[in-house]
């Protein structure tokens, strides 16, 4: 019964939670992506430093930082028109998928996520992002559906109590 119940309160917490399974990026992993791209554009190589501009990206959407997610969308969407590669269009869509998704803009992030799976339907990493997408829609509507329906609920009790005050 114990077990039931703590499965229960757990359950709910993931609900409220948002329990998604996308890793997080710490500040310093952020800065030490910015000195990498600096080196590079001060000697390296064009692949080099699109390497080190894909890890900063990497890095930027997946920050907790709202300000570092905007920069890494923004990084990515300048340089997806030039990608070349179906690869690197794959890595960017999904990138920008996860930088949508952290920002809360789901839609957006559920349209790049079936973009890159357009390219790849077998991506892992897509997949589950395209389901912690569409679960995360899922419980923001049952959320604003309990939240409507509480206030219609107020406004239904005020409106009977006016009434009842009057008679």
């Amino acid at each position: 019964m114990e077990a039931k119940i703590g499965k229960f309160f757990e359950s709910v917490g993931a609900f409220f939670g948002g329990g998604d399974q996308i890793p997080w990026c710490d500040r310093d992993v952020i800065a030490g992506c910015e000195k990498e791209v600096a080196d590079a554009a001060n000697g390296g190589s064009e692949e080099h430093k699109s390497e080190c501009i894909m890890r900063l990206s990497w890095a930027l959407v997946h920050s907790r930082q709202a300000e570092d997610i905007q920069r890494g969308i923004a990084m990515l969407e300048v340089s997806l028109a030039s990608s070349s590669s179906p690869l690197q269009k794959k890595e960017k869509l999904y990138l920008l998928a996860v930088g949508y998704y952290r920002s809360g803009e789901y839609g957006k992030s559920r349209q790049l996520v079936e973009q890159c799976l357009e390219i790849a339907p077998d991506f892992r990493q897509a997949l589950t992002l395209k389901k912690t997408v569409e679960d995360r829609i899922a419980k923001d509507g049952v959320i604003g559906i309990g939240i409507t329906a509480t206030a219609v609920g107020l406004i239904a009790g005020g409106i009977a109590a006016a009434l009842a005050r009057k008679k």
